[in-house]
């Protein structure tokens, strides 16, 4: 739940926890409202038509110690009429080292009425893949900065 703020992904400018609770399983639930700048390059601005870069996504996780899975979706709530992405991020035990963890990422991302809709959508995906990345790497930094918090 610390992931943001991180220094690898300053595009998350904002956080607030909209709601939070554990389950009888012991379950952490939480439902955040992130602010983002995406940082559009001027192409896809004119493309989609807005100057607008402060965009709002909805992300909902849960956070199971007992399974040791983390689930993370988000979908944005800003530009929906013209741009819809949800995205699913899993963190597992890796099956046969539990030392490692496994990072299963799916996203879709659907563009309506937009002319080269093609190829904001590749821009797109890339983008996620890119941040993805970085969200690994930000989780790393987070446990390292955690344990020297606590030592």
């Amino acid at each position: 739940m610390r992931k943001y703020p991180n220094p690898l992904n300053p595009c998350v400018v904002g956080v607030d926890v909209l709601e939070r609770s554990v389950d009888g399983r012991g379950r952490l639930h939480s439902q955040r409202l992130l602010s983002t700048e995406w940082g559009l390059p001027s192409l896809a601005r004119a493309i989609l038509g807005t100057s607008r870069t402060l965009t709002y996504i909805r992300e909902y996780s849960v956070v199971d110690p007992v399974e040791k899975k983390m689930e993370l979706c988000s979908s944005n709530i800003t530009l929906t009429n013209l741009v819809s992405v949800k995205e699913r991020l899993v963190y597992t035990a890796h099956p046969e080292n539990p030392d490692m963890t496994v990072l299963t990422q799916e996203a879709t991302i659907t563009i309506t009425g937009i002319s080269l809709g093609g190829y904001l959508e590749s821009l797109m995906a890339n983008t996620i893949s890119s941040n993805a990345k970085k969200g690994w790497a930000a989780i790393e930094w987070i446990i390292e900065n955690s344990e020297s918090a606590v030592s």
